[in-house]
């Protein structure tokens, strides 16, 4: 079976990230930070990003996510979301577990909320018998692909700054919006009025490893001690640190997240020329939502891997990754003509 399309998480490590780790393994170097790689990637980031900014890697997204809100809440805090986002759906209430506070969600049909939508649930919550939202957090890009504009993100940074809240965005696949949007990582951070950023690279040819970045000064001030109560602060940091420097001095960020978009961008071409399938969403990263015949699906799911995202309506998900091929997409074509033949 053609394993591809089930998640980019299922990919493995570009042999150029490959090779920055295994140079990083020369020798013994200082631990928890102090190490000559550490400095240099983070010299990176501010390439990226701009220059004043706090960056601190940790090991994993979740890890990421709940300590840069943890950076800004208190336990009778809140914080706005949409209700696919990863923060509420997959991260095992972690949020909740680690901080005390309450996640309060918004409604959306594309996965983006709305300044609109923070409004109204702002009505709701101005009351000191409900949790005090003070932070907003958006996924860019979203769990079902879909990408905010710059637009979108200043409206919201703007709504929520005006408000007294901050503004966090969980860039699990920040790299493949970036990519969309033919924009830098900073004009759609910074530039936008983020507060802090989750930044992945697991998803897009790294090993391990994520980044928390912080745009506004003061939510950095106890990070060091919160990434260590969090079970998050690695001693050989020179490992997570040679992979960044490569992914960002080398424009490998960019290169991945604009393949493996351009691969979904073919393979949504290869399902939606199937009259039983319908698209859902705008491709506008390196995923692509479908409505297919159950019959389709069981057939599809013998050949090639990809995954249901919702039984009750037949909706499935494909994910292509920074190494997808076009032969991968040949073997959709060739698995989709195959089944059709059998059905006819």
């Amino acid at each position: 079976m053609n394993k591809m399309f089930a998640s980019d998480n299922n990919s493995g490590i570009h042999p150029k990230i490959l090779k920055s780790i295994c140079e990083a393994n020369e020798g013994h170097a200082a631990s928890y930070g102090g190490d000559l790689y550490t400095g240099k990637s983070l010299d990176a980031f501010k390439k990226h990003f701009g220059e004043n900014i706090s960056v601190y890697y940790v090991f994993n997204g979740t890890g990421a996510n709940v300590l840069a809100l943890k950076s800004m809440t208190r336990s009778y805090h809140s914080v706005i979301c949409s209700t696919m986002s990863h923060i509420n759906g997959d991260e095992t209430g972690a949020f909740e577990n680690f901080t005390g506070g309450k996640l309060i969600t918004c409604p959306s049909a594309d996965g983006k909320i709305t300044v609109s939508g923070i409004k109204e649930l702002l009505k709701q919550a101005d009351s000191p018998h409900r949790s005090k939202p003070i932070a907003v957090s958006i996924s860019q890009c979203t769990e079902l692909g879909t990408v905010y504009t710059k637009e979108e993100i200043r409206s919201i940074a703007d709504f929520v700054h005006g408000n007294g809240m901050y503004l966090h965005v969980d860039g699990a696949r920040l790299s493949n919006a970036a990519a969309h949007l033919q924009c830098s990582l900073k004009e759609i951070t910074a530039d936008c009025g983020v507060d802090v950023l989750s930044f992945g690279g697991t998803k897009n040819g790294l090993m391990a490893g994520e980044a928390v970045v912080f745009f506004n000064q003061h939510l950095a001030q106890d990070f060091l001690y919160i990434r260590k109560h969090g079970l998050q602060l690695a001693s050989k940091m020179r490992f997570i640190a040679a992979q960044f420097e490569c992914y960002l001095n080398e424009n490998l960020w960019l290169e991945n997240a604009n393949h493996s978009n351009a691969m979904a961008v073919k393979l949504a071409d290869e399902l939606s020329a199937i009259p039983e399938f319908r698209l859902l969403y705008p491709v506008e990263s390196n995923a692509v939502f479908a409505v297919m015949p159950d019959m389709w699906i069981n057939k599809l799911q013998e050949k090639i891997a990809f995954s249901m995202w919702n039984p009750d309506s037949s909706e499935v998900r494909w994910v292509a990754s920074f190494d997808t091929s076009d032969n991968d997409i040949h073997q959709v074509r060739k698995a989709i003509k195959e089944i059709a033949e059998e059905i006819s």
